[in-house]
């Protein structure tokens, strides 16, 4: 699931990675999508063929060398599902962070669903 796979990248950026290499699943790639088009990892890339296809991602370091990633917050868990209407979505950090969220629509950050008016389950806000 997605909250592994953001531990791992978080992991992998304190442990001065280049890159990383995960198991494929649908959700983790839009999940890794997201965290590239918003400048959170580097690039994301499939790699092989089924039943062995993975995930590889390049992970992002400031000029300093410290990583990207500062802090994440795990939402919905297996026991709690979190969910919200589109009036109900705020900006993360005032405005530094970002909010996924499973729409009907697919995945979204929080002010995309916001703009398109959809609502759904708040997964997990990364700053």
């Amino acid at each position: 699931m997605y909250q592994d796979l953001i531990t791992k990248i978080r992991n992998a950026q304190q442990a001065k990675k280049e890159f990383i290499k995960v198991p494929y699943s649908g959700m983790d790639f839009a999940v890794a999508e997201i965290l590239a088009k918003n400048n959170y990892i580097e690039n994301v890339a499939k790699k092989g063929r089924l039943p062995k296809r993975i995930i590889e991602i390049k992970i992002k370091y400031d000029k300093d060398g410290s990583g990207v990633i500062n802090g994440t917050k795990f939402l919905s868990v297996p026991s709690r599902h979190l969910y919200a209407g589109y009036q109900k979505l705020r900006p993360v950090k005032q405005g530094h962070g970002l909010g996924v969220i499973s729409t009907s629509k697919g995945l979204r950050t929080n002010t995309e669903a916001r703009k398109q008016k959809v609502g759904g389950e708040l997964l997990f806000e990364i700053w």
